[in-house]
């Protein structure tokens, strides 16, 4: 295998363009220099949509100053599609064609773990997100997202397997939730999942693309487009927003969410936030509240990939939750993570998002729950970025639709 070493430091200085943050202290405000423009320098698809609110788009850039380097630590996984922290340390990492390899910090790669049901791997399906249960060092537990298919079609499923003593396989198996209908394509899985502080899981699901799924992003009796909160046997959370409302799934935390794959907890406030693909333009960055609306496909920032305007080419509405911030044109976001270690003391709780289609990895810095600024790390990579995990040891580490596994850290 080869290693390559790419070194990025960053010298220039950071200070932020923002009227809204005059004034105000930030954990970067200690280190001088000059003004940033915005990272983003292309037309909008629609020029005719406006920000909500100052800082929704487009904030002014920012530069690590701190010395740091890349370093693609493997470049032979198998179309990987999530990278998740073990409790010890090491980095469990899903292969879109059903299954998972555990990969030390250095690069060492297992063999791929099998014993997964068959996964419906067509397109922007697979063996998609994986975590360790709470108690994964006692029961071994961990849990999965995969796009399950039918003779009725395909959907996001969640499944659990204990990982067997030699970690050679995934034992006993069982699919412990469905996000129905079921739909044949095999497209917008979402499939983000993440424990909460109570040992109940978060899921995101997608809205399946097509213009026959879309309205379902918005309906309370159907699991499409929407983040999902269930138990680790499946059963809706008791407090859960839609307990007890007639023809609502119980399960159902918030809706109006078109593709989102981006999951992860403010390590701080503990709040809920996701990255959420829009179509044309219109990516987006939202704070999850139980039982709201975010809209999609009513309000949107985007346009069809056409050109045309999605319904009546609004971007606000009254009962519709605002994105704490868009792009336009897109970052394609997928996985996500917040950094929660202070080896690099500036990136201290900014938020990390792996992009596809742009590929760069997206560092917001995020107070009082608004982005004031971005910066875009590894642009001269051309990868596709579609995953992101805060390490134990002060790094991120990174997988790539192109196979690789990245470790950024302090230099």
């Amino acid at each position: 295998m080869n290693y390559l070493k790419i070194t990025a430091l960053f010298f220039s200085a950071f200070v932020l363009l923002s009227a809204s943050c005059e004034g105000q202290k930030t954990n970067e405000e200690e280190l001088p220099g000059d003004t940033l423009p915005p990272v983003e320098t292309e037309k909008p698809n629609n020029p005719d949509f406006k920000p909500a609110f100052e800082g929704q788009t487009r904030v002014a850039g920012v530069k690590t100053t701190t010395p740091y380097e890349a370093v693609i630590i493997n470049d032979e996984l198998k179309k990987p599609w999530a990278v998740t922290l073990l409790p010890d340390g090491r980095l469990a990492i899903t292969e879109k064609g059903g299954t998972m390899r555990i990969a030390t910090t250095d690069g060492n790669v297992g063999s791929p773990i099998t014993g997964f049901p068959e996964v419906d791997d067509r397109s922007q399906g697979g063996l998609l997100d994986v975590a360790p249960a709470p108690d994964f060092n006692n029961s071994r537990m961990l849990y999965f997202t995969f796009a399950e298919r039918t003779p009725q079609g395909s959907l996001t499923a969640v499944g659990k397997g204990r990982l067997s003593d030699d970690e050679t396989k995934i034992e006993d198996f069982s699919t412990i939730y469905r996000a129905i209908p079921y739909y044949d394509n095999s497209m917008h899985f979402g499939s983000r999942l993440l424990f909460d502080k109570e040992g109940n899981i978060f899921i995101t699901t997608g809205e399946r693309s097509d213009l026959a799924t879309r309205p379902n992003a918005q309906k309370l009796d159907k699991a499409h487009g929407k983040v999902i909160h269930i138990t680790s046997e499946g059963e809706p959370v008791s407090d859960n927003p839609f307990i007890g409302t007639e023809g609502a799934l119980p399960e159902i935390y918030s809706y109006g969410h078109r593709n989102p794959q981006g999951l992860d907890i403010h390590p701080v406030t503990g709040e809920l936030w996701i990255s959420e693909m829009g179509p044309r333009g219109g990516d987006e960055i939202n704070l999850i509240k139980p039982g709201k609306n975010y809209g999609w496909a009513i309000i949107t920032y985007g346009i069809e990939y056409s050109g045309e305007i999605i319904g009546e080419g609004i971007t606000q509405k009254e009962g519709m939750e605002q994105p704490v911030y868009y792009w336009d044109p897109v970052l394609s976001p997928s996985g996500m993570a917040f950094y929660s270690s202070n080896a690099i003391p500036e990136w201290e709780n900014n938020l990390f998002i792996g992009g596809l289609s742009s590929k760069h990895i997206a560092r917001l810095v995020i107070k009082d729950n608004k982005v004031i600024g971005e910066e875009r790390l590894l642009a001269d990579e051309g990868q596709r970025f579609r995953d992101v995990a805060d390490g134990k040891d002060g790094a991120l580490y990174a997988v790539t639709d192109e196979g690789r596994l990245y470790r950024i850290g302090k230099k």
